[in-house]
């Protein structure tokens, strides 16, 4: 099975979570799973450019250690590996019992919605 993991910017997580929930109840399967952010600028100060960098070149390359990641996108160790433990703690990758990392997830949809203020 092929996880997927959609991110949604949002102030109602709860409201998330219980869609979510209330999906896979109905269905019985597999939904998927979840981060929230309660803002655009709190999705946007933990996302940034390089740690996206990261993923994409994780994304389908199975384990893989910090040293190797660091060399794929060109940046120094140190960088990446703070920049992977961010996503470690995020969820969006998983370290392995060999220390390796894994980005886990085959599909990566970020769901955000901008509406006028009243």
């Amino acid at each position: 099975m092929e996880r997927v993991l959609k991110i949604t910017i949002g102030d109602d997580w709860k409201a998330t979570l219980r869609a979510g929930i209330a999906r896979a109840m109905e269905s019985g399967e597999y939904a998927g799973e979840s981060i929230n952010f309660e803002s655009p600028a709190a999705f946007f100060s933990r996302l940034s450019d390089k740690r996206w960098q990261l993923v994409n070149a994780l994304q389908g390359a199975g384990e893989v250690g910090v040293r190797e990641l660091s060399r794929r996108v060109g940046r120094d160790v140190k960088r990446v590996h703070e920049d992977a433990a961010a996503l470690v703690d995020l969820g969006l990758f998983e370290k392995t019992p060999r220390g390796a990392l894994l980005c886990p997830y085959a599909d990566i949809h970020v769901d955000m919605h901008l509406r006028r203020a009243a």
